[in-house]
């Protein structure tokens, strides 16, 4: 019998002053048998730091032909997708040929950077992807925010992003590499 996704429910407001997006969110995470909850929870870092009315979170894990999140366009047509973790080069080619724009939020003390070192070269061509490194601290922080029921702020300022529950703040400082 295969294990079932844990879901997850947060209510995320959002105050992005870099981007002048000020929302209310009701967000439903399935988080994968698979999954941990330092990824699910860059998950959620991902849709604040990009959040809009039409980013939907996808199947993810589950499925290899979507990516982690993304925003269509009203005529369907993929305008960001958005990948977590260390993506194999021929899922970045996809998704730096499906949609107008692509990001990255890379993590893993040990593995990104070697990922990245491979990757950096192969990427140089794509002018619509973005790749940002989140600090293993910061990520090991995320996680401990991770409840089933979640209450979250994320206010962003100048690339800093603070995301806070009733009882914990954590800061997060993407550091772009493309």
């Amino acid at each position: 019998m295969a294990l079932k996704a844990t879901i997850f429910k947060a209510r995320l407001q959002i105050a992005d002053m870099d981007r002048g997006y000020y929302a209310e969110h009701t967000l439903t995470l399935a988080r994968h048998p698979s999954e941990t909850d330092e990824r699910m929870m860059i998950r959620l870092l991902a849709f604040a730091l990009n959040a809009s009315d039409q980013l939907e979170f996808t199947r993810g894990l589950s499925s290899d032909e979507e990516a982690d999140l993304w925003q269509h366009t009203l005529s369907g047509e993929i305008e960001h997708w958005i990948e977590v973790g260390v993506p194999a080069e021929d899922r970045v080619r996809k998704a730096c040929g499906r949609a107008r724009h692509a990001t990255i939020y890379a993590y893993g003390q040990r593995t990104a950077p070697v990922w990245w070192q491979k990757m950096e070269a192969a990427t140089a061509r794509f002018d619509n992807l973005q790749v940002f490194f989140l600090p293993a601290e910061q990520c090991s922080a995320l996680a401990s925010l991770a409840e089933r029921n979640m209450e979250l702020t994320a206010t962003i300022q100048d690339g800093q992003l603070w995301l806070a529950s009733e009882n914990q703040t954590v800061e997060v400082q993407p550091q772009r590499w493309k």
